[in-house]
């Protein structure tokens, strides 16, 4: 939405928009860098240079010319499957997959009956504890919380005759700010984070291991570390929202608009029957899922003596399962679901919103394909390192976190969007730290990202859903500028920062397992 001339951002918001704008498009950027490795590796091709390995040992790499006729031919035959749809083990099919449950369980109506069922027996001093975390919580149906919570939690506490923005504020700060955190393992951003590192440090020869040398499973590596992360951000959102946003806006002036009645938030007869059979959904489903973890998926020992776990290996097929039978279970009893017809529109209006992924990742894969294969990639990688070493922080890991989880922090202040930013970092920051010193293993830097990037989506006009989010809140103060809404925000992104890089730290230096 546009604002008028006196609702102009000033000082460092204005800077920030204008930079913002003037940065391409993540799939435009990726164009780009496909252009200038071509032309790069023309002039460089046939440079050799040597880089220590994953087991120190030095290895010698070439830079191949990809203007040559034979790797021409290269790029024209791997560009669709190899570097795309095959790119990491299929990369892009997990991720696909995991949205389906999500767009069921999420068309159904589920979240939104959850969260009026449950906040209306809560205390009133409850209620930012209760908003915090379920809006941590809503990342599970990844952009949802934007569209259903924030609305709802404003609605909420415009029936109870406080600000609405201060209920918005805590859902918002749960939702964006603590994206990355959750109870649930396999959520779609481990997908994402966790398969993604693993195809950036394999591609570069860094094994796929934690600080213990165990195999990594790209999509509960960091399980510990966001439960952890869950209850405490709930804990320091309720507290920013407590002692310094209520105090703020509890006198301040607000509106109920007409069009929207206190009603909307009562839960219907509908939804009640829809929510007692999803209730019985999940408990078949979770049945349903220990009995193929105890039977067909059980863990063995395979002819080479190592043992196999197949039930993790497939866990993301498993929790999409369990949020497509919750999802059917609601649809059907509430009657949001009434047809085969329902639930496959409901997978296909989910799958309409991944157009972009596609598009992106098409050009993402093929560049991170034709960074490995012609070397420049290590060369990258063998530059930095060379640069940190000169420095001297190969002995400070704990700096080495610090400085990328500040330059991530940056850098989404001017660009949005979770995954486009990790395409960008991963690729340069996984193996090169490793490089630098063996302590930054994938997981640990994967999860440095994630802390940097969520604690500050809630202050940049750059993310997807700032607009909307002072659209939602104009209902109620018609006169809100994007500035005051930052400075609403604020205590929260700090708050959540310096608490978050404190725990990173702490499971780092106790050697505390982030993930299985």
């Amino acid at each position: 939405m546009s604002l008028s001339s006196s609702d102009q951002p000033k000082g460092m918001i204005a800077f920030v928009e204008r930079v913002g704008r003037r940065i391409p498009d993540p799939v435009i950027i990726f164009i780009y860098f496909l252009i200038g490795t071509l032309l790069l590796t023309a002039l460089i091709g046939g440079l050799t240079f040597e880089s220590y390995g994953p087991g120190g040992a030095l290895v010698e790499y070439e830079i191949k010319n990809m203007l040559a006729s034979e790797h021409v031919i290269w790029l024209f035959d791997n560009a669709l499957v190899t570097n795309w749809l095959s790119f990491g083990g299929g990369i892009l099919g997990v991720i696909l997959i995991v949205m389906l449950g999500i767009g069921i369980a999420e068309h159904s109506g589920l979240f939104s009956a959850l969260l009026k069922k449950i906040s209306r027996g809560l205390p009133t001093h409850l209620l930012p504890l209760f908003l915090v975390f379920i809006g941590i919580m809503s990342s599970i149906a990844t952009d949802a919380g934007y569209l259903i919570l924030i609305p709802l939690a404003g609605l909420l506490y415009a029936g109870l005759g406080k600000n609405p923005l201060i209920g918005m504020a805590a859902a918002f700060a749960g939702v964006s700010a603590g994206f990355s955190a959750n109870l649930i393992p396999a959520t779609p951003i481990d997908v994402i984070i966790g398969a993604n590192a693993q195809v950036f440090a394999e591609s570069q020869g860094v094994p796929f291991t934690n600080a213990a040398g165990d195999p990594l499973t790209p999509a509960t590596m960091h399980y510990y570390f966001i439960l952890v992360s869950t209850f405490v951000l709930a804990a320091v959102g309720a507290w920013v929202t407590l002692r310094f946003v209520e105090p703020r806006l509890a006198n301040k002036p607000f509106t109920v608009p007409e069009e929207l009645s206190i009603t909307d938030f009562d839960v219907t007869p509908a939804e009640q029957r829809g929510l007692r059979a999803a209730g019985i959904g999940l408990v078949l489903a979770l049945l349903g899922v220990t009995s193929l973890a105890l039977g067909p998926l059980a863990t063995y020992t395979n002819e080479a003596g190592q043992q196999v776990t197949p039930y993790l290996n497939n866990v993301i097929l498993l929790i999409t399962l369990v949020f497509a039978t919750v999802g059917i279970a609601f649809g059907y009893a509430s009657g949001s679901i009434r047809s085969m017809v329902d639930l496959l529109n409901a997978m296909v209006k989910q799958m309409n919103t991944m157009g972009y992924i596609l598009v992106l990742t098409f050009f993402c894969y093929n560049f991170l394909g034709l960074l490995n294969y012609s070397g420049l990639g290590a060369y990258i990688t063998y530059l930095g390192a060379s640069a940190l070493i000169e420095l001297g922080l190969q002995s400070y890991p704990i700096l080495l976190l610090i400085g990328f989880i500040i330059i991530t922090s940056i850098i989404n202040l001017f660009v949005g969007g979770l995954t486009s930013k990790w395409m960008l970092l991963g690729p340069i920051f996984i193996p090169m730290l490793y490089v630098v010193n063996p302590a930054m293993t994938p997981d640990l830097v994967a999860a440095a990202f994630r802390v940097a990037d969520s604690a500050t989506n809630i202050i940049t006009p750059m993310m997807t859903y700032a607009g909307i989010i002072l659209a939602f809140m104009r209902k109620y103060n018609p006169e809100l500028s994007f500035g005051e809404v930052i400075a609403m925000m604020l205590p929260y992104s700090i708050a959540f920062m310096l608490v978050w890089v404190a725990l990173l730290i702490g499971f780092f230096s106790f050697g505390i397992p982030l993930g299985f």
